[in-house]
């Protein structure tokens, strides 16, 4: 390649990098006027992107093959910097004292979800052109962690517009879901791993991911030196490089091992104290924010280069509808049984009901393992977006239920005297 060549290569690359930031910029704007987070923006502009292009016919004209291969580069440095601080959100979550309601909602909101993913997997089972090849046991374990998850990054910024961080029905929610969030995670390594090498590469993908635990618990030790925090303390910025390219180096560590790169990510984050990094931490998270969307866009490319021969509307419909099912009723029934009143207990089913960003990384690693296929992909990543988009507008429906209510009785009240 010449200097004429790289140079039009590299324009191409910056003006497409620049024109998804822009997009998103719009999108982000949007999804605050109608008073949803602005992931769901983010997911829905940028997978959307990839198939105007081909409805358009330009799309090898705006996005050759090579300048998808740096957007793909870019998202993922972006995905992997921002989950950094989505793990380390996890490490500050402060959880309530164990008690009966924590376990009976957790296991409420985890188990009849992954039995709803079960019955999810059945019907996609049934369909060979849903199905695919990879190994039934990694497609069903897959699928019943992709009903299960809860973005916990996506319920904090909810639980902060509602104001609801330090009650009761808050608490818990986080609670549970970062507990259900990390049984996942482990879940999805297995899937991951029987997709790969079946049963006998379970022990292998243990090794590794016990191998990463305890890289993790070491680099944990080591930042809470006086030594370290001192250096944390005079050198922010190069702090800040140095988180960053930890969880870049852990990431490929990771993806060389035959595990999704996603973890690497994570354990860094996890690694890190929750006191006095939060600030570093923060920074590296929003440096990588941005460039989320390009991920998002380089998914819709690729899952929707292939055509469709038809439409899969039956799992497009059951997918929400299962989604639905099992996290608001599960969060809904784990709680009545843990002792929450029905009041609370339906608002943590509304607000475990939350999906996004760690829905579509757990549906993208899927995909490039070769475990989803398109269309099932496609609708998962719809009913991701509808029941992330529903917890905001039902929570405050709740709330304006419960307030009509207790006007009416007040009511009832001043009329008996």
């Amino acid at each position: 390649m010449n200097v004429a060549e790289f140079a039009a290569g590299t324009g191409h690359v910056v003006l497409a990098l620049l024109a998804v930031l822009l997009v998103a910029y719009v999108g982000r704007a949007i999804s605050r006027r109608l008073g949803q987070p602005t992931v769901i923006a983010e997911i829905a502009f940028g997978l959307a992107i990839g198939p105007v292009l081909i409805l358009l016919g330009g799309k090898q004209a705006l996005l050759p093959k090579e300048t998808v291969g740096w957007l793909r580069d870019i998202g993922h440095v972006g995905l992997v910097l921002f989950l950094i601080g989505i793990a380390h959100e996890l490490r500050r979550t402060t959880v309530p004292a164990r008690g009966r309601l924590i376990g009976w909602t957790t296991a409420g909101s985890l188990v009849i979800p992954l039995v709803t993913g079960c019955v999810f997997a059945a019907a996609v089972l049934a369909d060979p052109a849903l199905r695919g090849t990879a190994p039934t046991s990694a497609l069903v374990l897959l699928l019943a962690v992709s009903l299960s998850v809860t973005a916990v990054p996506v319920l904090a910024r909810i639980l902060e517009e509602q104001k609801l961080f330090d009650t009761p029905v808050g608490k818990l929610s986080m609670t549970v879901s970062v507990i259900i969030d990390v049984i996942a995670w482990v879940l999805l390594a297995l899937a991951l791993g029987l997709a790969a090498g079946g049963t006998g590469g379970v022990p292998r993908l243990l090794l590794v991911v016990a191998a990463g635990l305890l890289v993790m618990f070491c680099l944990s030790r080591l930042l809470r030196t006086t030594a370290v925090t001192a250096f944390r303390d005079r050198y922010g910025r190069l702090t800040v490089v140095l988180i960053g390219a930890a969880g870049l180096l852990g990431s490929w560590a990771f993806q060389e091992e035959g595990v999704t790169e996603i973890f690497g990510a994570l354990l860094v984050g996890l690694a890190i104290p929750p006191d006095g990094w939060h600030g570093a931490v923060s920074t590296v998270s929003r440096i990588g924010q941005p460039l989320v969307p390009v991920f998002f866009v380089v998914t819709g490319v690729n899952v929707f280069s292939g055509q469709f021969d038809t439409m899969p509307w039956f799992v497009i419909l059951l997918a929400p509808v299962l989604g639905v099912i099992g996290k608001m009723g599960g969060g809904y029934l784990g709680a009545r049984l843990g002792g929450a009143p029905a009041s609370d207990a339906i608002r943590v089913g509304v607000l475990v009901n939350t999906r996004g960003l760690t829905e579509l990384v757990v549906l993208q690693a899927g995909y490039n393992a070769g475990i989803l296929t398109a269309p099932v992909f496609l609708a998962l990543v719809i009913m991701a977006l509808v029941t992330t988009a529903m917890t905001g507008p039902c929570y405050s429906l709740l709330e304006r239920g419960a307030a009509r209510r207790w006007r009416v009785a007040a009511l009832a009240v001043e009329g008996g005297k």
